[in-house]
Order: C-alpha cells, then sequence, then structure tokens
C-alpha cells in the first residue's frame, strides 16, 4: 500500500513539473514592452512570442531549462529558469543592438516579411511621412500639385491614385477618407511626423480579416512611438528657402508606469518654380502611456496639422518646345490649396486572462479640405479658364475592438484573434467648382453632405500544427451611404446600403529556420463613392477583389535574406470616381499577376544593400486585346 502511494505521488509531481506553465514579460531599456519578441526552450523546442503588452506564457517549462529571448535589433537573452521564476514569473529587459542580419532566425519571426520593413525603417529613416511608405517593397509614390497634396501611390499594377486600394491606417486610426472631393479613398499622411513612427505593418493582396475597405491591393499600417529615447532638436535648410525643424521632447522621466512626449514638425519651401510655392507645413503631436494595472496600457494621442500651398501645376511640352514658358514656369500659377487635420485618439490595451488580451481603440477626426486644380487650362472656358476648386469639411468617429486568445493543448497552438468596429463620415459641403483666379465660382458642378457607416465584424484563427500553420479566417462589413445634393430644386435624402462576406484561407510551411513557404488567398473589395451608389445606381456598390499568393522568404547564408512572391488578383469591378471633373468612369472586370523579388544583404556591420523589384501585368477583361491597358496601371 505504501509503495503505492509513494509511486502515485512521484507520479504526480513529474506530472506537475512537466504541465507547468512559465509566465513572463519582455521590456526594453526604457520600460515599454517588446512585441513579437520569441522566447523558446532549448531543452524542450517549446517556444512562444510576446503580446502587444510585452507578456508571454511558456508550456512545458521546468526549473533548470534554459531559454532563448530575442528579436531582431535587441540583445539576443540567455537564462537558466529557477524554481522560484518558474512560480513568480519575471521580467527581463534587452538591450538594443545593431541590426545584424545573422541573428534573423526566419523560423523563429512571427512575420518574418514584416521584419523586413521594421529593418529598412531602422536603417534608412525619411524626412517626409509619405516616403514611409516607400518601406513596403514594390510600391512607390509620386508628388504633384505641390507640397500639399497627397501623393500617388502604385502598387501590384493598380494605380492606386491617393488610396482607392490600399488601406491605410496608424495607431489603429484610419488615414483614407470615403468619398473624398478629390476621389475615393485619398490618403494624406503628411500629418504624420516621420520620426515618431515606431513599426510599419503591412500585407500585399486581400488577405486579412482585421483589413476592410480598400484592403485589395494591400494595407500598410503604422505605429507611434510610445516614448523617446532622448529629446531631439534639428534644423534643415537648403535651396529655394526650404527650411524644416523638428523637436520632440519627453514630458516625464521613463518610469514604469507612465510616458509622455510632444513634437513639433515645421517646413516651409519656395519650390524650383518661377512662381513660388509658398509652401508650409505645421505638424504638432503629443502622446500620453499610462499602465493601469501590472500590463494594462491606456494611451492619449492627439495631433494637429494644417498647410498651404501654390502651385505651378502640369504644363504641356509643346508650350516648353516652342519657347513660350520655361521648364520651370506655369501657364496658370494661381493652383493650390489649403488643408487641415485634427485627431484625437484613446487606446486600451487589457489582459484578460493567461493568454487572452484586448486591445481597442476610439477616435475622432476633425478635417478640411480646399483644392484648387487647372488640368486643361482654357480647353473647356476659353475665357476664364479651367481652374477647379474641391473643398469639403469632415467630422470622422470610430471604434475598433479586437479580441486574441492563444489555445495549447500541448500538440496544437491555436490564435483566435475575433473583432467588431465603426466608422462613421459626415462630409458637409462636398464641392467641385469651375473657378476664376480661386475667388469667383463660376459654376457649381456638385455640392452636397455625404454621410457613410461602415460596421464590421471578423473572426480569424491561426493553427499551429508542427511545421505548419493554417489560417482560416472570415468578414463582415456593413455599410449605409446617405447623400443631400444641395443642387437639387427639391430636398431629397438619397440613401442605399449593402452588407457583404469576404473568406480568407492562408498556409505557411517553415521546413527549417532559414526557410518559409506561404500560399495566400482570399476575397476582399473597396467601396464606391456615395455618390456613385446614389446619383448613377452602380450595380457594384462593394466590388470585389480575389487575390492568390504563392511565395516563400528564404535565407541562404547568415547575411542574405530573398523574398519572392508570384501572385494573381482579379476585380469585379473598377469603378474610377474623376473628382477633377465630377464624373464616374466604370471600367469593368479586370486582372492584374506578376512576381515580386526582395533582396536585403549585409557586407558589414554597418553597411546594407537592399533591392527590390517587381513585375506586373494588368489588363482590363471586357476590352479587345490591343485595348486592354489599364491606364497608369504601373
Amino acid at each position: 500500500m505504501k509503495k503505492g502511494l509513494l509511486i502515485f505521488a512521484l507520479f504526480v509531481s513529474t506530472f506537475s513539473a512537466i504541465a507547468q506553465q512559465l509566465k513572463g514579460r519582455v521590456l526594453d531599456v526604457m520600460n515599454q514592452p517588446i512585441e513579437n519578441a520569441y522566447v523558446f526552450n532549448t531543452n524542450t523546442n517549446s517556444h512562444t512570442h510576446t503580446d502587444s503588452n510585452g507578456n508571454f506564457i511558456l508550456e512545458k517549462t521546468v526549473a533548470g531549462n534554459q531559454l532563448e529571448i530575442g528579436i531582431l535589433g535587441f540583445k539576443k537573452a540567455t537564462i537558466i529558469i529557477t524554481e522560484n521564476q518558474l512560480q513568480e514569473g519575471f521580467q527581463i529587459t534587452l538591450e538594443t543592438n545593431i541590426f545584424q542580419l545573422d541573428e534573423l532566425i526566419i523560423g523563429k519571426e512571427k512575420n518574418a516579411l514584416k521584419t523586413i520593413a521594421r529593418i529598412d525603417l531602422a536603417l534608412n529613416p525619411v524626412n517626409n511621412s509619405q516616403e514611409i511608405l516607400r518601406k513596403v517593397p514594390g510600391l512607390f509614390i509620386g508628388q504633384h500639385a505641390g507640397g500639399g497634396k497627397a501623393e500617388q501611390i502604385f502598387l501590384r499594377g493598380f494605380d492606386i491614385d491617393h488610396g482607392t486600394d490600399i488601406a491605410l491606417s496608424v495607431d489603429g486610426m484610419p488615414i483614407n477618407m470615403v468619398s473624398h472631393a478629390h476621389g475615393q479613398g485619398y490618403s494624406d499622411l503628411h500629418f504624420i511626423i516621420p520620426e515618431t513612427i515606431q513599426k510599419i505593418d503591412f500585407g500585399k493582396g486581400p488577405y486579412y480579416a482585421n483589413q476592410g475597405d480598400f484592403n485589395t491591393a494591400g494595407y500598410v499600417s503604422f505605429d507611434t512611438k510610445n516614448s523617446l529615447p532622448t529629446n531631439t532638436v534639428s534644423v534643415g535648410y537648403g535651396d529655394f528657402n526650404s527650411f524644416r525643424t523638428l523637436g520632440m521632447f519627453n514630458l516625464l522621466d521613463h518610469n514604469s508606469k507612465d510616458d509622455a512626449y510632444v513634437a513639433l514638425e515645421y517646413i516651409e519651401t519656395d519650390g524650383p518654380f518661377e512662381s513660388p510655392q509658398n509652401f508650409n507645413r505645421l505638424n504638432l503631436f503629443a502622446k500620453l502611456n499610462t499602465y493601469l494595472n501590472g500590463s494594462d496600457k491606456l494611451t492619449f494621442t492627439t495631433s494637429h496639422f494644417t498647410s498651404r500651398w501654390d502651385a505651378s501645376g502640369q504644363i504641356p511640352q509643346r508650350a516648353v518646345d516652342n519657347g513660350m514658358i520655361s521648364r520651370f514656369g506655369a501657364i496658370d500659377d494661381t493652383e493650390g490649396g489649403t488643408t487641415s487635420r485634427s485627431n484625437i485618439n484613446v487606446q486600451l490595451q487589457k489582459t484578460l486572462a493567461d493568454n487572452s488580451f484586448m486591445k481597442a481603440n476610439a477616435f475622432y477626426s476633425n478635417y478640411n479640405f480646399e483644392l484648387f486644380s487647372n488640368f486643361t487650362f482654357f480647353l473647356e472656358n476659353p475665357v476664364d479658364g479651367d481652374q477647379i476648386k474641391q473643398f469639403e469639411e469632415r467630422d470622422i468617429f470610430g471604434m475598433n475592438v479586437q479580441f486574441t486568445d492563444i489555445l495549447d493543448n500541448g500538440k496544437t497552438e491555436t490564435t483566435i484573434n475575433k473583432g467588431i468596429g465603426f466608422r462613421f463620415d459626415n462630409s458637409s459641403a462636398n464641392q467641385l467648382a469651375s473657378t476664376k483666379n480661386r475667388t469667383e465660382i463660376l459654376q457649381n458642378i456638385q455640392l452636397g453632405d455625404i454621410q457613410q457607416t461602415n460596421a464590421y465584424a471578423f473572426y480569424n484563427a491561426t493553427f499551429e500544427l508542427g511545421k505548419w500553420k493554417i489560417a482560416p479566417a472570415v468578414r463582415f462589413d456593413y455599410f449605409k451611404f446617405l447623400y443631400n445634393d444641395a443642387l437639387s430644386t427639391n430636398y431629397e435624402t438619397l440613401s442605399n446600403s449593402k452588407a457583404i462576406v469576404n473568406p480568407k484561407l492562408n498556409f505557411f510551411y517553415t521546413p527549417n529556420d532559414n526557410m518559409q513557404w506561404f500560399l495566400k488567398s482570399g476575397i476582399g473589395f473597396h467601396s464606391n463613392d456615395a455618390r456613385v451608389v446614389l446619383q448613377q445606381d452602380a450595380d457594384k456598390i462593394l466590388p470585389r477583389a480575389y487575390g492568390l499568393d504563392f511565395g516563400n522568404i528564404w535565407k541562404p547564408t547568415k547575411n542574405l535574406v530573398i523574398n519572392t512572391a508570384a501572385w494573381y488578383l482579379f476585380s469585379e469591378e473598377e469603378f474610377v470616381y474623376v473628382g477633377d471633373a465630377g464624373i464616374v468612369e466604370p471600367s469593368g472586370k479586370s486582372e492584374r499577376f506578376g512576381l515580386d523579388v526582395g533582396l536585403r544583404y549585409q557586407l558589414t556591420n554597418n553597411l546594407f544593400f537592399t533591392s527590390d523589384a517587381t513585375v506586373t501585368k494588368a489588363r482590363s477583361l471586357e476590352e479587345v486585346l490591343g485595348e486592354d491597358f489599364i491606364p497608369l496601371a504601373p
């Protein structure tokens, strides 16, 4: 009997030791949590990653096991677990380190492809927020009509204009403007001070359930810094009366509870043109982080941006050739505009239970836009010219809530990510008018008030089965469109609504620490301008895009990383709202396919070689051969 009890006690003791969980938290030297750091048990090969609060729970751990904790950009830590750490948990601080590609372990990265963008941002800082988009491999931009207007974006065979087919956000707050006066999805990133950016998250294609409207070619989201390592003041001066000053200041000493800082940016320039650009931009930004209980964090962010500029616009080549104007001259130098945006964003990160946490944010934006353009000079109106004015005043309200649960039965790790949210836009006096010298309205072409609501819910599951990860997902979106046409003789509120469900299915295979293959499939969409939906009875209110990606990320040597992707995208319908003319150009069904290749090579500790190449073919499916090219498609 006693022998039996002894065997039973030993069995229970052994089982308890094997079944124990290890809890911990990973911070940087400024007491800020490090997200997606890998935690690897070298004795059992069990592993996990830290969440957004820096927390982790590691299964199959006993006292005496050795842990490796690291992430690219920080020195790897190796510790031996003690009985006290196993019972009480522990906290560890990782020291900052220079980026070394030989420390990149693809098999241990939460998302190896996004690590590339993090490397690029650290190695190649920029002084313009729009330039940050270039950190997305294969994406390029072009500036036109003065420094105050949002850049034009090109990606995967799309002339995205200013944001029609790419979802952009910062700290969970959307950047795209629905039913904008200048065009659907207009995205002006100039309200972001580039030095405040901490992280870039991106994905190409419609494969991500937490991304909704405009996520056809892809998405890019930015996270701003929670604290500053040091106060910074910089002043720069250049040709054409170009001037930039930046100030970033900590308001509180770094401690475990609170962090706060402010940032200020001011830019002005006359540009290289004969008519001075008279451009200036002011950015104000403030952020406060406070820890409520342990790792629960509440963040308040507020910002204000204002800009004005003059522009010489586009000019005809023949006017330069015949000597009428110089290369830097103008036909109409009264183009330009003003714009401003003020934001309030409140974010909450809360741990609900072991391996269960919530992220939420609520935001408000006040936005103003006025733009004067002249693309045809005197073609339509030989007397007064063809100048147009686009104007709107907008308020945006919204909220996002996401829940993450990690389930581990010892054989399979399952991550459940689900969320709900909404966005409401109220655009007042949304106007397109013919004008003269900015001051005189010759004719109102469009004028009205727009209200648009988008509510959504999504569910994503990721099953980790040894070397495989399988991630099915589904997303539901509901839209409500309202429009009051101020040019109509009778008061009438036009309205329509539409719901859409889009599934996703992604596969990942990691045969070793230096290679990962992926196959992504999904359906996305982008909403159409409310005026298109309500005034022109569009057949496709929310046209879908069907995508497929196959590729890999490979590290053939310790200092070389190569990523490739072959992709295909079919669009049900492309409605191009031409805000400059107040008309809609339906282009029907289309398809795009291509190949992306990226390379990162570290020659020395301080010298990197980077290259990205993309080959794309974009064609309309409803045009005859030879006439099926899509205008401006890269």
